[in-house]
C-alpha cells in the first residue's frame, strides 16, 4: 500500500494488465470500454435513477471513458496509463482490510475500565433489567417456599408438595406480569418517552423476551401443578391428615378426598388454565406459525379465558389472599383494550397503493384519515392488515415517512405473507393499527446529532431525517425555548462554515441567511452502513429528496449523508471501476451511476475514530466564539454491539476533550430503540 493509502504499484500493474487484453503494451479506448461493460454489468443495481448504458447516455459514457484515457488518442502506452491510474488516488484494497482489522481490534487496545464502561453503555442497562426480573422471581419464590415448607400447619396437612407448589406460584407472579406486559404496545409506546427506561428495556426485543418468559411461565405453572397433584392433594386426602386439614382449612373442608381437591374452584380452574396455556404454546410453535399465521393469532385469544381462570384460581382464599387477580389486572386490561382496538381498526379500511421497488422491497402508500386522533410520525411503527390476503393477520412495519397524513411503509419481502403482498396486482385497502413506538423526539434534545444505522434497520432513521426537515423550526425551537430559557443567544453575525469535506452532502445556504444565528444551526451527520449495493436502493427517493431539499425551507438544517458499502471486492478491476463510477457525476445527472444516490458512497467500513475526531474539531471551531453554554451532541446508534462499544467509548473520549480544552462540547451515546 502506498504511503497515502492509495493503490499499490502491484495493484496498478494488475489493473492495467487486466485491461490490456491484446497484450500489445497499450491501453485502448476499446479495452477500457470492454472492461467497463463487464464490470458495470456486475456492479450496476436496478438503475431506476441512472443507467450509464442507456441510449440517452452515450455522450456521457463517451466523456467518462475519455476522462479515464486522458487523451484524445485511441490508445496510450501502458506505462503512461499506470501514471494516470496513480493520479486517481483510489484507496488500496489493503487499506480496507486494515480498516476492518482496526475496527475489530479497537476494543482490545483500550484500557479495561474504558472497555467495561463501553460495554455497560451498550448492554449493561438491559442486563440490569433482566437481573431485576430474575431477582423478583427468585425472591418471591423463595419467600413462598420458606413460608409453606417451614410452616408446621401447612406441612402437617399437605406435606412437601405445598412448598414446591407455592414456590412456583411465587415465581409466577412477576413472570406472568411481565409476560402480559411485554404484549402491550400501548405500554411500551408510553414508556419509550423515557430514555432511561428504554435503555434498560429493549423494546425491540420484546417479542423475544415474551417468548422466553412465556416458556419460563409454562415451566413454573407445570411445577405448581405437579406440586399439588403429586404432593399436597395426595397428602391432604389421606385419612391420617384430615384433622390437620380441618385445622388449616376449617371443619367444613373435611372429609376431603383427592377428587374434592380437583373439583374445587382452585383445582378445576388451575388445571383448565394450564391446559389452555399448553394449547396456546402448541399453537405458537414455529411450524404452526409458519403453516397458518391465522391459527397462531386466533390461538392467542385463548389467553383471555386463561387469565380469567387464573384470576378465579385463588378466589377461594384457601391458603392466602387471592393475589393473582391483582397482579394480572392492569396488564390484562391494557392487552384487552389493544386487541379490541385492533379488531375495530380492521373494520375501518384505508385506501392504499403498492409499488414494487426491487426484487426484495415494496412500498405501500396510504393517507391516514382525519378522524384518526393519533399523530403519525417517522420512527414509529404500525400493524398492517391486508384484507385481500387475510382478515386476521396483522404484521408490524416501521413508518418510513409520514408528511402530514401521507404515510409510506417500506417492506422487505422475505416471508410468506410479504411474498403474497408483493404479488398483489391491485392493492385496494389496508387496515392500520397504531401508531406505536417513540417519535423522534429525542433528536430535538441535542444541539447537533450523529446517526449511525445499518441495513433495513435504517428505516426509522431515514424517516427521522425527513421529519427533521419538515418540523425543524417548530420542534427544535420549542425544545430550546423550554429547556434553555436562561441561556444566552449567540452572536447573530456568526454563521456556520460550509463543509469542506467533499464526501458530504451539505446544505450551505444557511450561511447567507440572516435568520441562521449560530444558536439555530442544527447539523445531522447520517452514516448508513450496508453490505450490498442493493440496500442503497431502498430509500434512494427519500434520501435524494433530503439531499436536494429547498435551502430556503430549512436554512438552519445541515444534513450530511454518508453511505458506507462494506462488501469487499477482491477483483482489482471491480474495485477501481466502482470508485471511478461513484465519482462520475454531471450537472444533468448528479446521482451515482451505481447507487442512484446524490450523496457519495464510501467503500469499506467507516473509520469512526477519525469521523468522531473530525466532527469534534469542526464543532470546536464552529462554537469557538460562543462558549456561554454547553453544546450537546447526540450520537444515535442502531447496529451490531461491537460497533456500539467503540462508539460509546469514542463519545466519552470526545466529551473528555471538550472538558480539557474548555469547549464545553459533550457527546451523548444513545442506543435508539425502535419497534
Amino acid at each position: 500500500m502506498a504511503d497515502d493509502g492509495t493503490l499499490t504499484q502491484q495493484e496498478i500493474n494488475d489493473f492495467v494488465t487486466a485491461l490490456d487484453k491484446d497484450r500489445d503494451g497499450n491501453i485502448s479506448y476499446a479495452e477500457l470500454e470492454a472492461k467497463l461493460d463487464a464490470v458495470y454489468k456486475e456492479l450496476q443495481p436496478d438503475a431506476r435513477h441512472y443507467n450509464l448504458h442507456h441510449e440517452s447516455r452515450k455522450q456521457e459514457r463517451h466523456d467518462f471513458l475519455r476522462s479515464l484515457l486522458d487523451t484524445e488518442k485511441d490508445s496510450i502506452p501502458a506505462e503512461d496509463f499506470k501514471k494516470t491510474v496513480a493520479s486517481w488516488k483510489i484507496p488500496s484494497l489493503e487499506e480496507d482490510n486494515q480498516a476492518a482489522k482496526s475496527e475489530d481490534d479497537y476494543m482490545k487496545h483500550i484500557s479495561w475500565p474504558r472497555r467495561l464502561r463501553a460495554v455497560w453503555e451498550v448492554e449493561g442497562p438491559e442486563y440490569l433489567f433482566l437481573a431485576v426480573v430474575v431477582a423478583l422471581q427468585i425472591g418471591l419464590g423463595v419467600w413462598q417456599c420458606v413460608k409453606y415448607a417451614a410452616g408446621a400447619k401447612y406441612q402437617a396437612a399437605l406435606g412437601w408438595g405445598v412448598g414446591m407448589a407455592k414456590a412456583a406460584a411465587g415465581a409466577l407472579y412477576p413472570t406472568l406480569f411481565f409476560m402480559l406486559l411485554s404484549m402491550s404496545r400501548w405500554f411500551s409506546t408510553w414508556m419509550r418517552r423515557s430514555y432511561h427506561i428504554s435503555r434498560a428495556i429493549n423494546w425491540d426485543l420484546s417479542q423475544s423476551f415474551h417468548v422466553k418468559i412465556s416458556c419460563v411461565a409454562l415451566a413454573l405453572a407445570s411445577l405448581h401443578a405437579i406440586g399439588h397433584l403429586t404432593g399436597s392433594f395426595v397428602f391432604g386426602s389421606r385419612s391420617n391428615r384430615q384433622d390437620a386439614v380441618a385445622a388449616l382449612l376449617g371443619p367444613d373442608a373435611v372429609p376431603r378426598p383427592y377428587s374434592a381437591y380437583i373439583r374445587s374452584t382452585p383445582g378445576w380452574t388451575g388445571l383448565t388454565a394450564l391446559g389452555l396455556f399448553y394449547t396456546i404454546a402448541s399453537l405458537s410453535m414455529p411450524y404452526v406459525r409458519k403453516k397458518s399465521y391465522e391459527i397462531f393469532q386466533l390461538g392467542h385469544l385463548l389467553m383471555f379465558p386463561m387469565i380469567g381462570l387464573l384470576m378465579a384460581h385463588g378466589t377461594a382464599a384457601l391458603l392466602q389472599f387471592p393475589v393473582m387477580g391483582l397482579v394480572l389486572a392492569v396488564p390484562t386490561l391494557l392487552v384487552f383494550a389493544e386487541r379490541l382496538t385492533r379488531i375495530l381498526s380492521g373494520f375501518h379500511k384505508i385506501p392504499a397503493s403498492l409499488e414494487v421497488l426491487d426484487e426484495e422491497t415494496i412500498r405501500i402508500h396510504c393517507t391516514i384519515p382525519k378522524r384518526r386522533i393519533w399523530r403519525y410520525k417517522a420512527g414509529q411503527y404500525v400493524f398492517l392488515q391486508v384484507p385481500q390476503i387475510s382478515l386476521f393477520q396483522w404484521h408490524p412495519f416501521t413508518i418510513s415517512t409520514c408528511i402530514g397524513r401521507d404515510m409510506q411503509l417500506h417492506i422487505k419481502t422475505d416471508g410468506d405473507w410479504t411474498e403474497k403482498l408483493r404479488e398483489l396486482k391491485d392493492l385496494k385497502f389496508v387496515g392500520i393499527d397504531g401508531p406505536y413506538g417513540a417519535p423522534a423526539q429525542r433528536f430535538y434534545d441535542f444541539d447537533q446529532a450523529i446517526i449511525v444505522g445499518a441495513g433495513i434497520g435504517v428505516t426509522p432513521f431515514s424517516g427521522v431525517l425527513n421529519d427533521l426537515q419538515e418540523n425543524a423550526d417548530h420542534d427544535w425551537d420549542q425544545r430550546r425555548d423550554s429547556t434553555s430559557s436562561n441561556e444566552s443567544n449567540a452572536d447573530p453575525e456568526v454563521a456556520p462554515a460550509p463543509s469542506t469535506n467533499p464526501t458530504t452532502t451539505t446544505n450551505t445556504a444557511h450561511a447567507n441567511d440572516p435568520r441562521t444565528a449560530l444558536d439555530r444551526y442544527r447539523r445531522v451527520d447520517f452514516h448508513w452502513i450496508v453490505r450490498d449495493k442493493n440496500y442503497l436502493l431502498w430509500f434512494s427517493d427519500l434520501l435524494n429528496k433530503i439531499s436536494t431539499s429547498s435551502p430556503h425551507r430549512t436554512p438552519n438544517i445541515d444534513i450530511r449523508i454518508h453511505n458506507h458499502l462494506t462488501k469487499k471486492r477482491r477483483d482489482i478491476s471491480q474495485h477501481v471501476y466502482r470508485w471511478l463510477l461513484e465519482k462520475h457525476r454531471t450537472e444533468a445527472q448528479p446521482v451515482s451511476p451505481l447507487t442512484g444516490l446524490i450523496a457519495p458512497t464510501h467503500f469499506g467500513r467507516p473509520d469512526f475514530p477519525k469521523i468522531l475526531n473530525e466532527h469534534y474539531d469542526e464543532m470546536a471551531r464552529l462554537f469557538a466564539r460562543d462558549k456561554a453554554r454547553k453544546r450537546k451532541v447526540g450520537l444515535f446508534f442502531c447496529g451490531a454491539p461491537i460497533i456500539g462499544h467503540a462508539l460509546a467509548d469514542l463519545c466519552h473520549q470526545m466529551t473528555l476533550r471538550g472538558r480539557e480544552d474548555k469547549s464545553e462540547i459533550e457527546y451523548y451515546f444513545m442506543i435508539e430503540v425502535f419497534g
